[in-house]
C-alpha cells in the first residue's frame, strides 16, 4: 500500500511508511533469490506427495541429513 501511494499519490517514501505503519527498511527491501529456490520447491513437494503425513520439518531433515543437500530450512 505504502508502495501504491508513493507511486499513485506523488507521496514521499517516509510519509508513505509513517502512515501505513511500515519501516522504511521494509519498504526498501528486495530479496535475493537463488537459483536453487525451484529445485528445493520441486523436491518438497514430490517428498510431501510420497510422504503425506510428513510436515515441513520432517521434509527439510530428510533432504538435509538423508539426501545430502546443504540448504538451511531458510534457504
Amino acid at each position: 500500500m505504502a508502495v501504491n501511494a508513493v507511486a499513485r499519490c506523488g507521496v514521499s517514501i517516509a510519509l508513505a511508511c509513517r502512515a501505513f505503519g511500515v519501516s522504511e527498511t521494509c519498504y526498501r527491501y528486495s530479496p535475493l533469490l537463488s537459483n536453487e529456490n525451484e529445485q528445493i520447491a520441486d523436491l518438497l513437494v514430490g517428498l510431501t506427495e510420497a510422504r503425506k503425513t510428513w510436515g515441513f520439518g520432517l521434509c527439510f531433515l530428510h533432504l538435509r541429513n538423508v539426501k545430502g543437500h546443504p540448504w538451511n530450512h531458510m534457504a
